[in-house]
């Protein structure tokens, strides 16, 4: 009898609960706002329990359908948007640069480091990882773009066939290497056993992340923990854990060993370096890990807080990257005039150059960089930005109120025909410099946008410009799998359900003029 009552106090609690949810003045605003209708208390959670695949529909069904619409997730309101006017409205403004519960997920591994975090501690990591992307360090970097696109293009050169079975996944090898030697100074072909696992782990934590957002109950950590993936995921944060602490740990005795004398390099980022100076056998190539020790020596930041920003730059460049790259080689491969066209700037570049690619010859392939930039527009490798409003917002013509999660669907917003004419056709003039500069700013976000734009895009853009200069001086690519025949799965980066399949012939073998 007293568990019957226990569950009808518990059933009324909950009614309670929903009413006041919905019926208050927040929920009312919110009920304005179309969308597809939902059940009592659960909302339009179950819309959203199918296959990635299914729930990847489920999104663009929408945004074809609405311009603004509302999701209730239990009694968590989602609005998202697609409009640039809406989108500006959210990103300028710095009430609005908090982000939202939908990265909690990424805490366990993440903890609170620039991505996530918010006040005062956003602007102050914010403050203190700019100097590794400024002009004098990109440079350096692209040392390591350089020789890792080398690397990928040999790697082509020496695989039996033509046909890469798996793109993303085989140019995510070299995005992940790039991104722990440019973060933390440490290759992982120099590590072996240690590289297979931690890309394994990197891997496998995205794919628990995905699993997890789409089961809100999952989004506690309490009830996470108790299920088997928790513990699976307890065991993997572990190894990506131990991998970053040791590295770190190295790092921190090679600066003592020196007395710190090359972190003053941080200090004075206008001077010039002499690029054949090393140390040992190790030539001076400052990671971003060095400024962070750098700051923790100023006592700015913990060993942990260290850990945190490491572990946030391999996630936020590895897979994302990987992805914009083959989805920009796809498109290439399927527009040959466009291929070409793109070659033969590389090639007339670096013909003028001794037969090298430098940093200065990656900034001077200006098609190149409009090629990446539409294929971005069409395929972002992320699908959407999410912010919590910091105050009550006019969206179209209804109030969003305060606390609200705001999602802004990139991949409808860079659709938007009234911006973008013929959106789903492939056109690099789109962005000519006389094409840009009457268009709508906030129409075109892969990078996001306003002061909470990402940080890396311009290392992302050198690093993109190296990797595809390099495949297309050497190869001529034909497609296998075409994109408006490839599904896409919802995910954390835009993903599609199958391998993307691409013919890579070497440029010796065909008669290409050059």
């Amino acid at each position: 009898m007293m568990l019957v009552i226990i569950l009808l106090l518990l059933i009324l609690i909950i009614l309670m609960y929903n009413y006041y949810v919905h019926y208050t003045k927040n929920g009312q605003l919110i009920n304005l706002i179309p969308g597809q209708l939902g059940y009592p208390i659960i909302g339009n959670t179950l819309h959203f329990l199918g296959s990635r695949e299914e729930q990847w529909k489920k999104i663009v069904t929408l945004t074809n359908q609405y311009v603004i619409f509302k999701v209730w997730i239990f009694f968590i309101p989602f609005v998202s948007i697609t409009d640039p006017d809406d989108v500006e409205k959210i990103l300028s403004n710095t009430n609005h640069v908090e982000k939202s519960i939908v990265y909690d997920i990424a805490k366990p591994w993440l903890g609170t480091s620039l991505g996530i975090s918010k006040g005062d501690k956003w602007h102050s990591r914010r403050k203190i990882l700019t100097p590794p992307f400024h002009y004098n360090i990109l440079q350096q970097f692209t040392e390591i773009l350089i020789e890792q696109s080398k690397n990928m293009t040999k790697c082509l050169k020496n695989t039996e066939g033509t046909v890469v079975k798996d793109l993303i996944s085989f140019v995510s090898e070299y995005t992940l290497n790039i991104i722990c030697e440019t973060a933390m100074g440490t290759s992982l072909q120099d590590l072996n056993a240690f590289q297979q696992q931690y890309r394994k782990a990197v891997h496998r934590m995205t794919e628990l992340m995905v699993y997890r957002f789409f089961r809100p109950w999952l989004h506690f950590d309490w009830i996470f923990s108790l299920t088997s993936k928790g513990r699976e995921q307890k065991k993997i944060l572990k190894i990506l854990h131990r991998f970053t602490e040791h590295i770190i740990a190295e790092r921190r005795l090679y600066h003592e060993r020196t007395n710190g004398q090359y972190l003053k390099e941080f200090d004075n980022l206008s001077a010039q370096r002499d690029d054949n100076e090393t140390i040992g056998t190790r030539r001076k190539r400052l990671a971003m890990l060095d400024l962070l020790i750098a700051a923790s020596r100023e006592g700015l930041m913990t060993d942990i807080d260290i850990r945190e920003e490491v572990d946030a730059f391999v996630f936020a460049g590895y897979d994302t990257v990987a992805i914009a790259v083959s989805f920009i080689l796809a498109q290439l491969a399927e527009h040959k005039d466009i291929q070409d066209r793109a070659r033969n700037e590389v090639d007339s570049a670096i013909q003028g150059n001794e037969e090298q690619f430098t940093f200065k010859l990656l900034q001077q392939l200006p098609y190149l960089e409009r090629c990446i930039k539409e294929a971005l527009r069409l395929y972002s490798s992320a699908p959407l930005i999410s912010r919590i409003c910091g105050e009550d917002v006019k969206l179209q013509s209804y109030l969003v109120p305060a606390g609200t999660t705001i999602n802004m669907i990139i991949y409808a917003i860079h659709r938007n025909s009234n911006f973008w004419p013929n959106p789903e056709v492939f056109n690099p003039d789109r962005f000519l410099p006389e094409k840009i500069r009457n268009r709508h700013p906030y129409s075109y976000i892969s990078f996001s946008a306003g002061p909470r734009n990402c940080i890396g895009q311009r290392f992302a853009m050198l690093e993109m410009k190296a990797m595809i200069a390099s495949v297309i001086h050497n190869f001529y690519l034909e497609p296998i799998d075409y994109l408006k025949d490839v599904r896409l799965q919802a995910d954390i980066t835009l993903c599609p359900t199958q391998p993307l399949r691409i013919r890579f012939i070497p440029i010796h073998k065909i008669n290409v003029r050059i």
